[in-house]
């Protein structure tokens, strides 16, 4: 079939997005689904830095490549040995295919799938193949899932089956933002009610952090960033205090405020200075949480001898630790309960006409999160 998609075509391109135009609306040609795969009406798919990080060059890939990680839509379609899914069903996208049968996944670890590392980095689903394809050459998949496009073909491992009730302009938010902030906390770090919580960092994934310290009980909760605006989010959202990280003495006040350091850190910014503030408000014994890509060449140092003495620890977190087909469905129903108001995230919807630009929104740090509505 062919469809409408957002084609990256260069990594690396100059600012603003918007003249440059890296992102390319095409009509693409999308083969049928193979086996053990899934086509999928898109319904909505989130700009975030992941995204990001390939139009900038953070984190670059083999271009051409249908960008979109972080979305949700309808099954149109079903190849053989999909038995278990349907026409019909709302799904969520993953955007870390899980096989099912590798170590990783048979310890209960999916996200960080052992078989899904080659493909993905080669811009295939887990099958090897090319479902996506320009001008008769084929065209990458992001992260296996490329929603920035009308419909998608996926393996059966990166769909999680969800409420249809829940709009899935909402509902792509789900595939990434909210995995990866809110399971940071209550998976990787597993923090306590009670506990004291610094959240570095408020896009998509931070607030979610955030929203996930709050549902978890923490006392104290501070929010840093670099903008007013998003701190102002922040404390409507549930943190008790928010710093400024443009402030010289950020580290000291956070430390001031939490008598020496909050119990759980977390970078959720991407970047090496987000790390080094958490790490550097984490109170002796305490834990510092990073869920945020920093550009691929980009080192974080540390005392050793202070880690060993403070007896910190320090942790990564890739997709908030989640099992998606637990953790998603669960994360809906507290939000539908009004306990996880996810939605509050949301600046903008747009159309394909709007990426580009959305992106430089995005780079500017002048929004939260946006979310392409394809068949708008």
């Amino acid at each position: 079939m062919k469809m409408k998609a957002g084609v990256l075509t260069v990594c690396g391109a100059p600012r603003p997005y918007a003249k440059s135009r890296p992102i390319h609306i095409l009509e693409v040609d999308l083969d049928p689904p193979g086996e053990g795969e899934v086509l999928v009406k898109v319904g909505g798919g989130g700009l975030c830095h992941s995204d990001l990080s390939l139009i900038n060059g953070d984190r670059p890939r083999p271009t051409p490549i249908v960008l979109g990680h972080e979305g949700a839509g309808e099954i149109v379609e079903v190849g053989a040995g999909v038995h278990d899914v349907k026409p019909g069903d709302h799904v969520c996208f993953t955007f870390n295919v899980s096989c099912g049968r590798c170590r990783r996944c048979l310890e209960g670890r999916p996200y960080i799938c052992e078989r899904s590392v080659a493909p993905r980095a080669a811009g295939q689903l887990l099958s090897g193949h090319h479902r996506l394809h320009y001008d008769g050459k084929p065209v990458n998949h992001q992260s296996g899932v490329s929603c920035y496009a009308e419909y998608a073909v996926v393996d059966r491992g990166s769909l999680v089956v969800i409420d249809r009730s829940l709009p899935l302009d909402i509902a792509a938010l789900f595939g990434c933002a909210v995995v990866t902030g809110v399971g940071a906390v209550v998976n990787t770090a597993q923090i306590r009610p009670g506990s004291t919580v610094a959240i570095v960092g408020l896009g998509g994934v931070g607030l979610s952090g955030l929203l996930g310290a709050v549902l978890a009980g923490a006392s104290r909760i501070v929010a840093i960033d670099l903008f007013d605006e998003k701190l102002g989010l922040a404390r409507q959202l549930g943190a008790t205090d928010t710093v400024n990280a443009k402030d010289a003495d950020h580290v000291t006040q956070v430390r001031d405020l939490t008598d020496g350091g909050v119990d759980y850190a977390f970078d959720l910014a991407g970047a090496i200075k987000a790390m080094e503030t958490a790490y550097l408000v984490t109170r002796w014994g305490g834990t510092t949480v990073s869920a945020g890509l920093s550009p691929i060449a980009a080192d974080f140092a540390f005392k050793q001898s202070g880690l060993v003495s403070e007896e910190k620890t320090i942790k990564g977190s890739y997709m908030g630790s989640c099992v998606p087909v637990r953790d998603i469905p669960r994360f809906i129903s507290l939000y539908q309960q009004g306990k996880l108001p996810v939605d509050r995230m949301m600046s903008k919807r747009i159309g394909f006409d709007e990426l580009n630009e959305g992106f430089d929104r995005l780079q500017d740090v002048a929004t939260v999160r946006q979310v392409l509505v394809p068949h708008a």
